[in-house]
C-alpha cells in the first residue's frame, strides 16, 4: 500500500556502499559476492545520478534534483574507491574518482544558495531540508566547513520547533501531497545533535540528545515522529531509523572531545 515502491531513490546506493564500506572496516568478512554486487550498483549508478528522483522522503510531487541524493551519490562512488585505495580489487578506479570529483562540485555549485546560506532542499530551490545535516556526518564536507556551519544556523532558524526538534521541512500540499503540520521526524533531532558535537557545541549536542532519549516509552522504544503539542510519540513504531540515529548519538556525545577529526561514526573526512 505504499505509493514509494514504485519510485526512484538515489541515496540508497549510497546507503548500501556505505554499509558494505563500515562491514570492511569493522573486519566483518565479505560475502563472495559483494564486489560483483558494488560493481552492478554503481555501474547503473554512473547512468542514473543526474536524473532526477523522489527522494530521501518519499515525495509524492514532481521528481526533483534533490540534494541529498546527489550527496548519497557521491558517498556511493566515494567509499568504492576508498575500498580500492585500501584493499586493490576490480572496478574502473580512475572513472569512479572522477565521477565522485564531478558530483561533488555539481553539489556545491547547484546545492548551495548564497542568498539563503544554506544546502538547500532540491537544485533551484530556496527551501531547507534536516537531511542536508547528512553532509558532514557521510563525510561530503568537515563540520568545520562555513556552508556546513551555515545550514545548520538556517536549519536551526526554520526547522527547529519551540521544543527544540528537527522538523523534516516545511511540508506542504504541493510539494509532497501532505497537509502542513506534520509532527517532527525524529532522526534529524539526532542528526542536529551530531552536527553540534562534530562542531565541538558538546554541551548542545548533549542537552538535545538527553531530551530526545526522555522521549522513549517505559522499556526503551521510541517512534518515527513526534507531537511536541500533545506530547506524543506519532508514526511507525518501534522505528528503526530513530533507534540507530539514538546509537549513533550516543556514541558521538559520549566520545573524548576533539579539536580536530571527527565523532561520527559514519563520517569519513571529506575529499578535497
Amino acid at each position: 500500500g505504499n505509493a514509494a515502491h514504485k519510485q526512484r531513490q538515489l541515496d540508497v546506493y549510497g546507503e548500501i556502499m556505505d554499509a558494505m564500506y563500515q562491514a570492511h572496516l569493522h573486519h566483518i568478512p565479505p560475502d563472495p559476492a559483494a564486489w560483483d554486487l558494488r560493481k552492478a550498483l554503481l555501474e547503473h549508478l554512473e547512468t542514473c545520478w543526474r536524473e532526477p528522483d523522489d527522494g530521501i522522503w518519499e515525495m509524492r510531487g514532481p521528481q526533483r534534483q534533490f540534494t541529498h541524493s546527489k550527496v548519497m551519490a557521491w558517498v556511493a562512488f566515494d567509499r568504492a574507491v576508498r575500498r580500492i585505495q585500501a584493499l586493490g580489487g576490480g572496478g574502473p578506479l580512475a572513472r569512479w574518482k572522477a565521477l565522485r570529483d564531478e558530483i561533488h562540485e555539481d553539489v556545491c555549485r547547484h546545492g548551495y544558495d548564497a542568498s539563503v546560506g544554506a544546502f538547500v532542499q532540491y537544485y533551484g530551490s530556496t527551501d531547507l531540508d534536516a537531511s542536508l545535516l547528512m553532509i558532514p556526518l557521510v563525510g561530503f564536507l568537515p563540520a568545520s566547513d562555513p556552508r556546513v556551519q551555515s545550514t545548520v544556523r538556517a536549519i536551526q532558524r526554520d526547522l527547529v520547533t519551540d521544543g527544540g526538534f528537527v522538523c523534516r521541512y516545511r511540508n506542504h500540499k504541493k510539494l509532497d501531497g501532505l497537509p502542513e503540520g506534520e509532527g517532527v521526524f525524529l532522526p534529524c533531532s539526532y542528526w542536529l545533535a551530531d552536527n553540534l558535537a562534530l562542531m565541538g557545541r558538546h554541551d548542545e549536542a548533549r542537552t538535545l540528545f538527553e531530551r530526545l532519549v526522555g522521549l522513549c516509552n517505559d522499556v526503551g522504544l521510541v517512534s518515527e515522529e513526534y507531537d511536541p503539542q500533545r506530547g506524543r510519540l506519532l508514526g511507525n513504531f518501534p522505528q528503526a531509523f530513530t533507534h540507530v540515529s539514538l546509537v549513533n548519538t550516543a556514541r558521538n556525545v559520549t566520545a573524548p572531545q576533539r579539536h580536530t577529526g571527527v565523532v561520527s561514526s559514519r563520517a569519513r573526512p571529506a575529499h578535497p
